[in-house]
């Protein structure tokens, strides 16, 4: 009786199942590891603004301070984002008639406010506080990294789950004294307080930071 496969089918057949079993693997391998890559969470991309805003130029460049801009950040859940007439306290005078200020002008024209893409975007069921960080010592570059040096803004950090776990399983590393929060460029030396010193300065412990209620209330 003549064979129905030829000798080869053997190893033609292992060869198929092989294959289909790398690409079960490399899938699976893609689901579990692509999500928690940099490039999945948007690490380091400039995101795309109607006004190409840059803050080396006004934070390291004209010294100017988070709060001008950013003025309801030690009071309110929200940093926030200046309005029109904050940006023409400036360019009213300066860059007057300047093409990339174009969208600036016609929004105080309009009085419509500019549309600001989001660069830290998180989660609707998580909550987070600016006011009640930065009451507690800890800096604006410590979750936003070198704004000074971004001629555009970029998400610098995963802010995922694990990196404000990490920070609240031990806070005291993080903190730094009151005058340095807004420093983008503050670096701990020998003078800078002890982590447990700056713990008991700012009132921190006797509570569960790990809590879930911290977060998703």
């Amino acid at each position: 009786m003549a064979a129905i496969f030829r000798p080869s089918a053997n190893l033609w057949s292992a060869l198929g199942l092989s294959v289909i079993a790398g690409l079960f693997v490399l899938g699976l391998g893609w689901w579990f590891f692509f999500p928690r890559t940099n490039y999945a969470r948007h690490v380091g991309w400039h995101v795309e603004q109607l006004v190409p805003f840059s803050h080396q130029h006004h934070v390291a460049g004209l010294g100017i301070d988070c709060r001008f801009c950013h003025t309801s950040v030690e009071v309110s859940s929200t940093a926030g984002l200046p309005p029109t007439y904050t940006c023409m306290t400036c360019h009213s005078q300066i860059w007057t008639n300047a093409k990339m200020l174009a969208p600036v002008r016609h929004s105080l024209a309009e009085n419509k406010p500019i549309v600001w893409n989001r660069v830290h975007d998180l989660p609707d069921y998580v909550y987070f506080n600016h006011s009640i960080h930065i009451a507690k010592g800890v800096g604006c570059s410590s979750c936003h990294g070198p704004v000074d040096r971004m001629p555009l803004t970029y998400k610098a950090k995963t802010l995922t789950m694990g990196f404000c776990l990490e920070c609240h399983r031990n806070p005291g590393p993080n903190l730094r004294p009151k005058d340095q929060i807004y420093n983008t460029e503050w670096q701990r030396t020998e003078s800078t307080p002890s982590p447990e010193a700056l713990m008991a300065e700012y009132h921190i412990g006797g509570r569960n930071l790990t809590d879930c209620s911290i977060c998703h209330r």
